[in-house]
């Protein structure tokens, strides 16, 4: 990932985090964050545009990209919003701008109902927000996980290619496919593909979904239409739970939106964030 890097370090209750600050110092602050299994590469495109207007924070989750990873890490949603909320102090931001996707969307919304984080806005992209989630292999992985971390290494490459291949919409880049699958492989990343699985449990998400009507802030929640990992009518279905919620639905884009169609991504987030005061 020599094009993408996360100079700075935090230790968290969860293991070391890289991250990096993007543009101006007086801009306003924004944070960026990743769902799974990608990491902060996959806002790469998104984050420099913004940050010709804001001051962008960028990271990897532990257990995920260039941050750390290790046997018995807790990388479960409640572990990632206890650490968010840990960030913003350590950054010093009292109330961003937060934009999220897959499983930083919970992450986000977990911090914010949970753990009082404060957010100016919240836009949320192709979340895990609602119930049920988790695809059939999904569910197949989380319940034998300790076998298949037992892959021969090339079995286990051309598995996860596969599976980061399969989010719909044009499809990827084979050079950015590589990025993607890079920090699951070897001797630490391919059993933390498997650990990060392993714990996502629709518990973490079940305990705050009744709480989204309390959601005070300005939100937008961004979807891609041809999102073959969750259907677009869950990004309905999440828009109306919201208060005021602005719906953006993005053509020709699968559940990767930030590289289907980081143009119009974008575009939604700032016509929405230059209207936040």
């Amino acid at each position: 990932m020599s094009a993408w890097q996360l100079p700075e370090s935090y230790r968290s209750g969860s293991g070391t985090v890289r991250w990096n600050r993007l543009g101006a110092p007086d801009g306003r602050p924004l944070v960026l964050l990743h769902g799974t299994p990608f990491s902060s590469y996959v806002w790469r495109a998104v984050a420099r545009s913004l940050a010709r207007d804001h001051q962008v924070f960028v990271w990897d989750m532990p257990g995920y990209g260039l941050s750390e990873k290790f046997p018995g890490q807790d990388v479960s949603l409640a572990a990632q919003g206890r650490v968010f909320t840990e960030l913003l102090d350590h950054w010093g931001l009292a109330e961003p701008l937060v934009v999220a996707h897959d499983f930083g969307g919970a992450v986000a919304l977990r911090a914010h109902l949970l753990h009082d984080a404060r957010y100016r806005a919240l836009a949320l992209v192709d979340p895990v927000a609602l119930a049920p989630w988790g695809s059939p292999f999904f569910r197949l992985v989380r319940e034998h996980a300790e076998v298949f971390e037992q892959l021969p290494p090339a079995l286990h490459g051309a598995l996860v290619r596969e599976y980061v291949g399969s989010t719909g919409g044009p499809g990827l880049h084979p050079a950015v496919l590589d990025q993607l699958v890079l920090p699951w492989l070897g001797e630490s990343g391919q059993p933390a593909f498997y650990r990060q699985i392993a714990q996502a449990d629709q518990r973490y998400t079940d305990e705050i979904q009744d709480r989204y009507p309390r959601i005070g802030v300005p939100t937008l929640i961004c979807w891609g239409e041809d999102d073959a990992w969750i259907p677009v009518a869950k990004g309905r279905e999440l828009a109306a739970a919201v208060p005021g919620a602005r719906w953006e639905p993005i053509a020709q884009a699968g559940h990767l939106v930030q590289e289907d169609a980081p143009a119009e991504l974008t575009a939604a987030l700032l016509g929405f964030l230059r209207e936040v005061p």
